[in-house]
């Protein structure tokens, strides 16, 4: 290693540990949101021994999402078998996570400068300067803080780790120097990539970006730079093919998508605004701009409705009409806008994802901090500032986004501060309510009758109901929370029926009732006749499936004193199911425990294989 690589490493090293500092105060918060199904109730991922079979096993099995985050679901694993489900024991996983890829950053930035043809000291000090302001974002927090969002900040690493190893195997082919070893470790990374989140997909439209900016196809074989051209012109094409033949028709809905209230046009009408608010959030990097919650952001319905939308499409088409028209004069610059905008391309696009998480920035704020950055030093350079003011100007950029990122990571160490700052900044966020209600339950101990918080509980949920009048887990928390302080009414119970029969019967909404369902069992002060009559209400209005049904079967036959009451939700669990294996299990069980009657007359809903038409001599069809 060389002196100026020491120099480097060092401060690559000061920066991943000031990129820590900041976020320590946020140790102490709590699991949130989606971490509970992924990691708390994910019993797959909760190792008590360590051996290949159960590491393979928490992988294969412990992923929700789909089979392609094996590495950030081993590494939930590993934190569970270390600590337990300590909060504190994930974050500063995340942490050290953020500090390598803060590191890793550094570097990249450094060859990244260099191959754009900036001197060494001067590519040095500015990629430790552009790494550090990424880290310390305030957008940063919930990334690192969110403890499920390992998904993505892994993946952010692996991908930079893949660019950076891609930089030195196109510098190298530059210089006319061998460069398999490099081209092996772009495999390597760019499989570590895809092993921890499905958009590093991406990396080759990453890379098409460095090409068209930075690097241009150069190569010190002449024959090669234009079989590099070639090559990415026909990855291009394929890839555009792919896009339009595959991936549209496959995804795209003129109605609403399953779950949602928007289509895709709307969606992509509002991913417009979306964009448009992350560069806000990203230009001026107030906590207060900042909310972790956005199921309060409306669909645009039109290219005016609202009327932002026509700006923000406008804003899009500009930069990236700047990025396209600049990309040899400013091709930092360029770079900049490429990769943030490349960086939202699955996310906001015809895949009917949710419209707004922070978290998707992680790797697209490294775009938006190079753009920036570049602006700000052509600016200098025009405005003929002296490099003191230039480094001093810097410095309290710096030290303006660390403030914010500490301010921010406060909020989060500890969960009714966080859900108190929620309601806050997005008072019309179901989600934020919610985990207000929530909050004040847990604060006062949970199931207790003199829970000292259950009153403000109750007030939290009863405005997300009214927020939200179509989604009832608010309203099952309220009938729970009464029910536990002895204050429920027949008026909250005809209210609750009301919104069953009424709402649209999706898969939240029927999820909802199991916490009704377990206060009862758990000796609530609930009538057993009003369970039958919301299960009934269930049973009429929505599609359950053969689990679901046979759940509320087994519930009836434990909890009730009306056994009898479960055949129903057995028998639509039976001829509903498409695994024989399925209602065999029903009926063997139902023999054990003592149920033979109703287990006869399940026996009898499934078809005999003898008497299938298939099997008939042709005489007899």
């Amino acid at each position: 290693m060389t002196h100026p690589q020491r120099w480097f490493f060092l401060l690559a090293l000061t920066c991943s540990a000031l990129s820590c500092l900041l976020f320590l105060a946020g140790l102490p918060g709590d699991f949130l949101f989606d971490d509970y199904a992924n990691i708390v109730q994910n019993n797959a991922l909760h190792l008590q021994t360590l051996s290949l079979s159960t590491l393979l096993d928490a992988v294969f099995d412990g992923q929700l999402s789909g089979i392609t985050r094996a590495i950030p679901t081993l590494s939930f694993a590993l934190d569970y078998w270390r600590n337990g489900l300590d909060p504190a024991a994930f974050k500063t996983t995340n942490i050290i996570i953020h500090a390598l890829t803060t590191f890793t950053l550094a570097w990249f930035f450094r060859a990244l400068l260099q191959a754009a043809g900036i001197a060494d000291k001067r590519a040095g000090l500015a990629s430790a300067a552009l790494a550090l302001a990424w880290a310390l974002h305030p957008l940063q927090v919930s990334s690192v803080l969110y403890v499920v969002q390992r998904i993505q900040t892994l993946s952010t690493l692996f991908v930079v780790l893949a660019l950076l190893a891609y930089l030195h195997a196109r510098r190298a082919q530059m210089e006319g120097k061998p460069s398999r070893r490099a081209w092996l470790l772009v495999a390597l990374t760019s499989l570590a990539a895809l092993a921890s989140k499905e958009d590093a997909v991406l990396l080759p439209a990453y890379a098409l970006a460095m090409e068209l900016t930075v690097l241009r196809f150069a190569a010190a074989d002449t024959q090669l730079a234009a079989r590099l051209r070639k090559g990415y012109l026909a990855a291009t094409l394929a890839g555009t093919a792919l896009y339009l033949l595959v991936v549209v028709p496959h995804y795209w809905s003129w109605a609403a998508y399953g779950g949602r209230d928007f289509s895709t046009p709307e969606r992509l009408l509002t991913q417009a605004r979306v964009l448009a608010m992350y560069l806000w959030q990203i230009v001026v990097p107030l906590p207060s701009h900042m909310p972790f919650y956005y199921d309060w952001l409306q669909p645009s319905r039109g290219l005016l409705h609202p009327w932002t939308t026509l700006p923000a499409l406008l804003l899009i088409a500009c930069l990236l009409g700047a990025a396209w028209k600049l990309r040899i004069r400013r091709p930092i610059f360029s770079l900049g806008v490429l990769l943030f905008f490349t960086g939202h391309f699955v996310t906001s696009n015809v895949i009917g994802l949710e419209l707004a998480y922070e978290h998707r920035n992680s790797f697209p704020l490294i775009g938006a901090v190079l753009a920036i950055g570049d602006l700000l030093a052509f600016f200098a350079k025009h405005l003929n500032l002296r490099p003191v003011l230039t480094t001093c100007a810097g410095l309290m950029l710096l030290a303006m986004l660390a403030s914010a990122a500490v301010v921010r990571a406060q909020t989060w160490s500890d969960r009714m501060t966080l859900a108190q700052a929620s309601v806050q900044l997005a008072t019309k966020s179901l989600r934020a309510w919610n985990e207000l209600c929530v909050a004040h339950f847990h604060r006062g101990g949970g199931f207790r009758s003199d829970n000292p918080y259950l009153g403000s509980a109750i007030a939290a949920c009863n405005k997300a109901t009214t927020i939200a009048p179509d989604q009832l887990p608010s309203l099952s928390n309220v009938i729970v929370f009464k029910a536990v302080q002895g204050t429920l009414t027949p008026a909250d119970w005809s209210r609750y029926l009301e919104r069953i029969q009424h709402i649209p019967m999706t898969s939240d909404n029927r999820a909802a009732i199991w916490p009704v369902l377990n206060a009862f069992r758990n000796g609530a002060k609930i009538e057993e006749n009003r369970i039958f009559e919301i299960l009934e209400a269930i049973n009429m209005r929505a599609a359950l499936t053969p689990i679901e049904s046979a759940a509320i079967g087994y519930f009836i036959l434990s909890h009730t004193h009306r056994p009898d009451r479960a055949y129903p939700f057995f028998a639509r669990a039976v001829q509903n199911a498409k695994d024989p294996s399925f209602p065999a299990g029903i009926i063997e069980e139902l023999r054990k425990d003592g149920h033979g009657g109703m287990a006869e007359e399940l026996q009898a809903l499934i078809p005999h294989p003898d008497k299938h038409p298939s099997n008939l001599s042709p005489e007899t069809r």
